[in-house]
C-alpha cells in the first residue's frame, strides 16, 4: 500500500535530506541529457532582453550599478535566454548542453504551500539540430527527465523507508487541446488537477498560444519557448509543463516548464502575436534573427518543488529558506509544519 508519511520535521534531518535529493537528482538528470555544470547569473544588465518576461506582468528585482555610472541590472526571473546565449559562447556541440544551479527573486509572487518570492531551480539548455524541432523529440527529453525523477525517489525511499515511491513506471502525455475539450467546464488548474489526480504524472504540451476556445490553457513568454508551431491540425506548441501528483497535498504540483525555443521563424511569429515586435531591436533578439545562436530545448526545473515531493513536504517553507509573513510561520507551527 502506498503512504504518503512526511519525514522527520527535525530541521537538520531535513537538511541533509534536501541535500540528497538535489545532488541526485543533478547527476541523473546531467548524466541522462549530457549537461555540464556551469557557473549562472544572479543579475543581468536591464534592456537587453536577456531577462525572462515570464508571464509578461512581474516586474524583476532593479538596481543601479555605481561601477557602470548607474546603469540598471535587474535581478533574473529565470535563465531561458542567458542560457542560450551561453551554449554559445562556451561551444557546446549538439547533443550536449549545460546545467545551472539557479538562484532568482520574483516578489510579485503570491504566497502559497508551493510559492513564494526566493527561486532555485535547475536551468538547462541542450543544443540540438533544426531536424529535431519535433514533439517526438520534445516527449523523448522529457522521458528522460522524467526517469531522472524516479531515480531520484527510489533512492530517497532507500534511504528514508517511510517515503514508499509513487510515480508511476510511465509520464503521461496530454496536449492542453485534449485537456480543454475533455474538461471544458473546469479552470485550466482544475484541468490539470484532474489529469494529474488520474494519470499521476503528466507532461501537458501546448502551453502559451491560444486553444479551441480562444484563451490559453496560460501565459508564457513570446521569446523562449515555441509555442505556437502547428504539429498537427488544431494542435500547436512545442512545449509543456511537467506535473506530478503530491501524495501529501492531494493536488498537480508542477515541477518543471520547458520547451524546444523559438527558432527566428516561431520568434517573429509570436512577437507579432503579442504586439511587441519593438523586441527585435534587443541584444538577444537581434542575434537570434541573424542566425548567431544555436537551435536548442532547455526549462526550469524547480529545485524546491522536487524536494518537496520527494521528501512528501506540505510545504515549500520547509524546503526552503525565504521571507514569510509571522502569522504564516505561526499557523503552521500550529499544525507541526515547521519552515526553515
Amino acid at each position: 500500500m502506498m503512504t504518503a508519511e512526511m519525514i522527520t520535521t527535525d530541521l537538520l534531518e531535513t537538511e541533509e535530506a534536501i541535500s540528497l535529493v538535489k545532488s541526485v537528482f543533478a547527476r541523473e538528470l546531467a548524466r541522462r541529457l549530457r549537461l555540464s555544470c556551469v557557473s549562472a547569473p544572479i543579475a543581468v544588465l536591464d534592456g537587453t532582453g536577456i531577462n525572462d518576461d515570464l508571464n509578461g506582468v512581474e516586474r524583476p528585482v532593479t538596481f543601479p550599478v555605481k561601477a557602470l555610472a548607474e546603469q540598471r541590472a535587474v535581478v533574473v526571473h529565470s535563465l531561458a535566454k542567458w542560457k542560450r546565449l551561453r551554449l554559445r559562447e562556451l561551444g557546446i556541440a549538439a547533443g550536449r548542453g549545460l546545467l545551472t544551479d539557479m538562484r532568482a527573486l520574483r516578489p510579485d509572487e503570491d504566497y502559497s504551500p508551493i510559492h513564494s518570492i526566493y527561486v532555485d531551480q535547475w536551468d538547462w539548455e541542450q543544443h540540438i539540430a533544426a531536424e529535431q524541432r519535433t514533439p517526438e523529440f520534445l516527449r523523448a527529453t522529457v522521458e528522460q527527465i522524467y526517469e531522472a525523477l524516479r531515480a531520484t525517489e527510489v533512492e530517497v525511499a532507500a534511504r528514508y523507508p517511510d517515503i514508499v515511491p509513487v510515480l508511476p513506471g510511465r509520464i503521461t502525455f496530454l496536449h492542453a487541446e485534449d485537456l480543454l475539450r475533455q474538461y471544458p467546464d473546469l479552470t485550466p488548474k482544475e484541468r490539470e488537477h484532474e489529469a494529474t489526480r488520474q494519470y499521476g504524472a503528466v507532461f501537458l504540451m501546448g502551453i502559451g498560444g491560444a486553444l479551441s476556445h480562444g484563451e490559453a490553457h496560460d501565459g508564457r513568454a513570446p521569446d523562449y519557448d515555441d509555442w505556437s508551431t502547428e504539429t498537427a491540425p488544431g494542435y500547436q506548441g512545442l512545449n509543456g509543463d511537467l506535473l506530478v501528483w503530491h501524495p501529501v497535498l492531494q493536488t498537480a504540483l508542477e515541477l518543471s516548464s520547458m520547451g524546444i525555443r523559438v527558432d527566428k521563424l516561431a520568434l517573429r511569429r509570436q512577437l507579432a502575436l503579442r504586439g511587441c515586435e519593438q523586441r527585435q531591436a534587443l541584444e538577444f533578439h537581434g542575434r537570434l534573427l541573424r542566425g548567431e545562436l544555436p537551435e536548442s530545448i532547455g526549462g526550469g526545473i524547480g529545485q524546491s518543488r522536487v524536494c518537496m515531493f520527494m521528501l512528501r513536504k506540505a510545504h515549500i517553507g520547509e524546503v526552503q529558506v525565504s521571507i514569510w509573513p509571522e502569522e504564516t510561520r505561526r499557523e503552521l507551527a500550529d499544525r507541526g509544519i515547521m519552515l526553515l
